[in-house]
């Protein structure tokens, strides 16, 4: 069964006619070809495919088409302003934050909304903010880094 949807995605409106059983993250990558988010675990168990959903972070494999009619998605291409990365990109680039970048995107969506939310977070608020991304690479160290410099918080 078809749905229209209208959304937002990253400053963009769009009306989108979706299979029902879609989630967010098919509608993302299959229809509007936007491949930040990635396809991990389906369950929501690894936070590859999160993205923020009216500025809260959402594992995208989770939502179902229906469900995000009206809403604001912001992916990791929309965090750029032109050729200008977020700071939380340059940051993770300055800390050594990427390895192989598979979760990057999902990482820096959640830090994202970590400090959208408490700009200064202590170190045990990002690992915990940061706890449903998985990252077999880096160990978290540079990554904790990168958040925290940003944050304005205090260095590891």
């Amino acid at each position: 069964m078809k749905i229209k949807i209208d959304l937002t995605v990253n400053g963009r409106a769009c009306e989108l006619l979706v299979d029902a059983h879609r989630t967010l993250l098919d509608i993302l990558r299959d229809q509007l070809g936007l491949m930040g988010a990635k396809r991990g675990c389906g369950h929501g168990n690894c936070g590859a495919c999160t993205v923020l959903m009216d500025g809260k972070a959402v594992n995208s494999c989770l939502i179902l088409a229906g469900d995000v009619g009206g809403k604001s998605i912001t992916t990791i291409e929309g965090l750029a302003d032109g050729s200008h990365l977020h700071p939380l990109q340059e940051a993770f680039m300055k800390h050594g934050a990427i390895q192989c970048g598979y979760c990057t995107p999902g990482v820096i969506l959640n830090a994202k909304a970590l400090i959208d939310e408490n700009p200064n977070p202590t170190e045990a608020e990002v690992r915990r903010a940061l706890e449903g991304n998985l990252c077999r690479c880096t160990g978290y160290t540079k990554i904790i880094q990168a958040v925290l410099s940003i944050a304005g918080a205090s260095k590891l």
